[in-house]
């Protein structure tokens, strides 16, 4: 598969987030009843939105890859942003997770708005995830995807269950000024609430389960709204 071949080169774990978090930032437009948005190489167009500050370095990592593919065929965003964050998870330490290809690529940037906002509280985002058709465990395993990068849980390189072994510890309750940088309101949010707390602690006590439904998950935000080349 050369286009993983191409990814492998370019995706270090340094920059493993930043490329995970392109994957997020395409498909999380996605709305199952109007069926728009979704995993569709649009968030070319969408760099300048607030909710996408920083991507641009993501986006040239990859096209450093896209490049020397297309010297040899063509390739959608679509599907090197897919295969991206399944590499960056990999590189880190996380499941290995196998991406179908064939996604086309819209000529357009996506309705705005759509992101889950990272100021909602639970029950805001369980609708917000349902109406893109996920489930609260869903909503828990993806919000794993924040173990990697600057967000204060374990190692920002490894891939693991670090996230909710500290979203249960809560740190940002504690005395000390530094930990209140810990997460986003969305991490503080869902372990108040009984639903994604169930969740929470199962992953935080079996890496291994945590590890197969995010796998089953990303794979279903992959194909979110994703338009296919005919065979």
């Amino acid at each position: 598969m050369r286009i993983k071949e191409e990814i492998i080169k370019v995706v270090t774990k340094g920059k493993a987030a930043g490329v995970l978090r392109l994957v997020f930032h395409d498909a999380g437009t996605y709305e199952m009843d109007e069926n728009s948005g979704g995993m569709n190489g649009s968030i070319v167009y969408e760099l300048e939105r607030p909710e996408n500050a920083g991507l641009k370095k993501s986006l040239k990592v990859l096209e450093k890859a896209k490049k020397e593919i297309e010297a040899i065929q063509s390739v959608s965003w679509a599907d090197m942003i897919a295969v991206g964050g399944a590499e960056a998870v990999s590189v880190c330490g996380g499941p290995k997770i196998p991406v179908t290809l064939g996604r086309l690529d819209s000529g357009e940037p996506d309705p705005e708005g759509k992101m889950p906002e990272e100021s909602l509280d639970a029950s805001g985002l369980k609708q917000c995830f349902r109406r893109k058709g996920f489930s609260t465990q869903e909503l828990v395993a993806l919000s794993g995807a924040h173990t990697l990068g600057s967000k204060g849980f374990g190692s920002p390189v490894a891939f693991d269950n670090s996230y909710f072994k500290i979203l249960l510890e809560k740190p940002w309750n504690s005395s000390a000024g530094m930990t209140s940088m810990i997460g986003l309101p969305s991490d503080r949010a869902i372990v108040e609430d009984d639903k994604c707390l169930r969740w929470i602690t199962k992953y935080a006590d079996d890496q291994n389960m945590f590890f197969e439904d995010f796998k089953n998950a990303y794979m279903k935000l992959v194909n979110c709204g994703a338009k296919w080349k005919s065979m």
